[in-house]
């Protein structure tokens, strides 16, 4: 583009190439607009093309979009600078707002005067279409809006050493009102030939700021879509975890917001965070709160790294707010829906574990009772030899193996016949501090060969239960077997007993070896062992797990690799007498 040297208006003289440049830079400006720019990125690329094209040392722009009033200011020469912010407003005579500040300089008392539209048109330093030019501000000036009014206009200073000043109203919409304000160091920088173009080339600004605002929100649409479509793709992977899910939509939020490049993203769930690369809380930050079924589990953020000028809320688009919103309840309903899916799943695992206990529970009370009659009749032939005193010490010693050996099948047998639960029950109001001071009484020898520390932690006022000593006293030897084969090179064992004011507790805490997530989903399986062979027959746990369930209570367990295992029973209270009767 040929660059113009603008020349006093007593020296002037018409140029026929100036027509051609005001449209070839209007031409520019609204190409810029279709590239659906950011407003800042777009209004600083205007702003360069109008300081090289009309050669000022500085353009302003004042304009209305939304409910904010913007202002941008861009110097020329030797360096270009740009600024974008939000300017205050005052209201009109009709009540609409314009975007002047309320003091008393010149400039924007004149600015107020332009946008009433309360100007003599007649006046050499106004137009008829309402533009204001001229070339020394340092003279008052005198507007006269009517035979009988004078309006001086002092102290009309720009706050540099400008001398020239062109004010052109940008007629966005009736309700929009716009200016772009021209400054030149020079005196008598303006022609009114070039006011003339300035004023077409305003209305060709004013279609690109409409045409970019649209082009802007089409742009900001698509990427919002585009984020919704991708969360839908990545819920629809087979087998995908809610973590690789919440992993997944937090890579995907940052291009969905207007300033990508600096954006970076959160999400932090159920006290796990799941984060973009090199997240870190920014200068700015939008948020919204994950509600499943009223209760907050979460909450998305979205960060800017830098500031921005201030838009909707803060440097972010009120339509963003829309968005984290979206996807805040999205990712709730994914959630809502996921753990459907589990609880189903466990049902029905749970469903096809009681079958195949029940069917377990049928074999096994078969197969006990079929060992039992031959299991008695080998116990019995050996004790009555090992008391014939014509018996060979050698023969002595094997028949002690042979009895030891059928007494524990013979307990073996019994533990298959509680896990059917064919033996009968003895139930009985017991304080189960009783039963575990038995219980620990004959295992401390055992605890302290081990190189085990046993803890002891009882409360005294445990209140009392219903059930069968015996199957309690199995409960608890099982569990602090486990706990003593747990620790092969020794540590702690805390035996603690507590009450509520519903239930009372049995815990068998050990700093032992630990089991994952995976063991830990087995152990009550029916002959599930981890131990070597011939050291265990994997019924330990199943019996404990079908006692306590057949007393109405519940275990849990909690364990780590590495850091032991906590098992806690917990068993109904007793009801007194003075309760059954108010029942």
């Amino acid at each position: 583009m040929k660059k113009r040297r603008p020349r006093p208006i007593s020296t002037y003289v018409h140029d026929p190439n100036m027509a051609e440049d005001f449209r070839v830079v209007a031409r520019k400006i609204l190409r810029y607009a279709n590239r659906g720019l950011p407003l800042i990125d777009f209004l600083r690329e205007i702003s360069k093309m109008l300081i090289e094209f009309s050669q000022c040392d500085e353009i302003e722009m004042r304009f209305k979009k939304g409910a904010k009033y913007y202002h941008c200011k861009a110097k020329g020469p030797p360096e270009f600078s740009f600024r974008l912010e939000n300017m205050p407003s005052v209201q009109n005579e009709e009540g609409k707002g314009i975007p002047c500040s309320e003091d008393e300089s010149g400039v924007e008392r004149l600015c107020r005067t332009i946008f009433a539209k309360g100007i003599n048109t007649s006046l050499p330093f106004f137009s008829k279409s309402g533009s204001f030019w001229i070339g020394d501000i340092k003279n008052p000036l005198l507007l006269n809006s009517d035979a009988e009014i004078e309006y001086r206009i002092s102290n009309f200073s720009t706050g540099e050493d400008h001398n020239s000043l062109a004010m052109i109203p940008l007629e966005v919409k009736s309700d929009s009102p716009g200016l772009l304000i021209l400054k030149s160091k020079q005196k008598f920088f303006f022609t009114a030939k070039e006011i003339d173009f300035y004023e077409s080339l305003a209305q060709n600004l004013v279609l690109a700021i409409a045409h970019q605002h649209a082009q802007s929100e089409l742009c900001e649409r698509i990427k919002e879509l585009t984020c919704l479509y991708d969360i839908a793709k990545i819920v629809e992977q087979p087998e995908i975890s809610t973590e690789d899910i919440l992993q997944g939509i937090v890579e995907i939020l940052p291009p969905a917001w207007q300033y990508p490049e600096i954006a970076s993203a959160q999400i932090i769930f159920d006290n796990s965070s799941f984060t973009t690369s090199g997240f870190k809380v920014g200068k700015h930050t939008q948020m919204a709160d994950i509600l499943i079924s009223g209760e907050k589990r979460g909450v998305i953020e979205v960060s800017y790294a830098e500031d921005k000028p201030e838009l909707d809320e803060g440097p972010f688009l009120k339509e963003e707010r829309n968005l984290i919103d979206t996807v805040a309840r999205e990712v709730a309903l994914i959630t809502e829906r996921r753990q459907v899916q589990e609880e189903r799943l466990r049902l029905r695992e749970q469903l096809r574990h009681a079958d195949r206990l029940a069917t377990l529970g049928q074999l096994a009370s078969g197969v006990a009772h079929e060992l039992n009659e031959p299991l008695a009749n080998i116990l019995g032939f050996a004790q009555l030899s090992q008391k014939y005193n014509g018996t060979p010490k050698q023969v002595k010693n094997d028949l002690e193996k042979i009895i030891k050996a059928s007494l524990h099948a013979r307990e073996v047998v019994k533990k298959l016949l509680i896990f059917a639960r064919q033996m009968p029950t003895k139930m009985a109001t017991i304080n189960l501090n009783k039963i575990v001071e038995e219980g620990l009484y004959f295992l401390e020898s055992r605890c302290e060969k081990e190189g085990i520390d046993l803890e002891r932690s009882l409360s005294p006022e445990l209140s009392e239960v219903v059930a069968d000593p015996a199957q309690l006293h199995q409960v608890l030897v099982n569990l602090v077997v486990n706990a003593i084969q747990a620790m092969p090179d020794g540590g702690r064992l805390k035996v603690t007993t507590s009450t509520t004011e519903n239930h009372i507790s049995l815990i068998v805490e050990d700093t032992g070896v630990g089991m994952s997530k995976k063991i830990i989903d087995k152990i009550f399986l029916p002959f599930f062992t981890t131990k070597d062979i011939g050291e265990g027959t994997g019924l330990g746990l199943p019996v404990v797990h079908g006692i306590v369930t057949l007393h109405g209570g519940t275990i849990e367990v909690k364990s780590e690799v590495g850091h032991g295992s906590t098992f806690e029973v917990r068993l109904p209270i007793a009801k007194s007498k003075k309760n059954k009767e108010k029942e």
